[in-house]
């Protein structure tokens, strides 16, 4: 038989590919077609297989499926560090807000979602979702960078630089629906800001909206205990209970942070077959609680991962918020078999996907899916030596040793280097954005 003719084969040390479930190959291949998965054969398979295009040999690499970043806000990258140590609220009403009013721009936008796009492929992150202002360029700049979104149009009550109104909001996010609709790379949802600055008519509307387009919620909620204890002072009940009642909770609706819950919240969750994403480094610089994965999960309750944005994190690497998140939750559970390392990885990559209702194109290496993936590079000193590679790429530090990503088989990232954007002139517009936002 003639081999057959195809893009791209990258033979790897090890390949671990999500599903099934826990399994590593070793001294395998992974052949890549007209922008999907072939297949994985055995390297001396491989070879007499296919002619590839391109042929790429990772010797002391995991190739893994990309990651996927299931809540964070790009543009503030640029606030990296503006404001640490303090709770959420302050954080939020007397530092954060205000900077925002004096430096938003679509410019500030576009510059701070590029830094963080470049940050997010350089560490292993393929595929994100974001909701902040301006989405319309947030879905430009990922369009131009190559790599794959969910862009959240966000919702408030009142007006901010995004809109005067919750009609203005609305109207903008479906007309960039419109324009994305059926882009491969692309989704557009409804990101409502949170429970406490949305109100009843405008989460029935969301959640009409929702269900006629069949459109991903985005919220955040049950994020801190005086949110929770607000809402039971202004609407006589919980949150979550509250967005039950409007109709917010869906099999779509993507519920973030989710520190402060118990067995009825768990049971809502449970019955309107939402998602949880988690960002566990977040959660803990902000002193806003820990999320029950273990439980969450034990229920059946499909949990992602997220970093959330780089002024409260304050980075966008998910190989690190990956390592957090497995410690937590067996601290949280107090059994250290909580979240083992290949269910983490799943947090990381296929829960992610699920949660963002791309479960069929990404998160696993499967034939089929398109091609997004990451190769880590494991030949460093705090990567040797390595007896268990699931466990080396949570525990050991990977988000600094990824070395390639590809997203629908193009390389956003080839042996470290950028291929869709400048890094040196990422870092002189940070350079600068600092500059006018702190003068001093």
């Amino acid at each position: 038989m003639q081999p057959t003719k195809i893009d791209l084969l990258i033979n790897a040390r090890w390949i671990i590919p999500v599903v099934p479930e826990a399994a590593v190959f070793e001294n395998c291949a992974l052949a890549v077609d007209r922008q999907r998965i072939v297949g994985i054969y055995p390297q001396a398979e491989a070879k007499l297989k296919f002619i590839a295009d391109s042929v790429v040999n990772l010797a002391d690499h995991i190739l893994m499926p990309g990651m996927v970043n299931a809540h964070g806000h790009a543009a503030m990258s640029l606030l990296r560090g503006y404001a640490d140590d303090l709770p959420l609220k302050p954080w939020l009403e007397e530092h954060i807000w205000p900077v925002e009013g004096r430096m938003m721009s679509e410019q500030f936008v576009a510059d701070g979602t590029d830094l963080a796009i470049a940050e997010m492929i350089t560490t292993g992150t393929t595929c994100f979702a974001d909701m902040y202002f301006f989405a319309d360029r947030i879905a430009e700049q990922v369009q131009r960078s190559g790599i794959r979104s969910q862009v959240g149009f966000t919702v408030f009550d009142f007006a901010t630089a995004g809109g005067k109104d919750p009609d203005d909001y609305i109207h903008k996010g479906l007309r960039l629906r419109d324009t994305y609709k059926g882009n491969d790379l692309i989704k557009i949802a409804c990101a409502p800001h949170a429970p406490y600055t949305v109100g009843d008519e405008t989460l029935r509307r969301i959640a009409t909206y929702a269900n006629e387009l069949d459109m991903a919620v985005h919220i955040h909620c049950h994020e801190t205990a005086q949110e929770v204890s607000d809402s039971l002072q202004l609407y006589s009940c919980r949150p979550l209970q509250r967005l039950e009642d409007l109709g917010v909770l869906l099999p779509q609706t993507q519920l973030v942070h989710m520190t402060q819950i118990g067995d009825n919240d768990i049971r809502l969750i449970q019955e309107n077959n939402c998602h949880v994403v988690h960002c566990p480094e977040s959660n803990l610089k902000l002193a806003s609680g820990f999320c029950p994965v273990a439980e969450l999960m034990e229920a059946g309750i499909n949990v992602a991962l997220g970093t959330d944005g780089a002024a409260s994190n304050n980075d966008l690497d998910l190989f690190a918020e990956l390592k957090t998140a497995a410690l937590l939750a067996k601290g949280v559970a107090g059994d250290a078999a909580a979240l083992d390392a290949h269910a983490a990885l799943r947090m990381a990559t296929i829960n992610g996907a699920r949660a963002l209702g791309w479960q069929d194109e990404i998160g696993s290496l499967e034939a089929g899916k398109s091609a997004d993936m990451i190769a880590v590079e494991v030949s460093s000193l705090s990567q040797k030596p390595l007896y268990n590679p699931a466990s080396q790429l949570v525990y050991c530090n990977a988000g600094s040793q990824v070395t390639h990503s590809w997203v629908a088989g193009k390389a956003l990232l080839t042996n470290r280097t950028l291929t869709t954007l400048n890094k040196q002139n990422l870092i002189q517009l940070a350079e600068q954005w600092r500059n006018q936002i702190s003068p001093n």
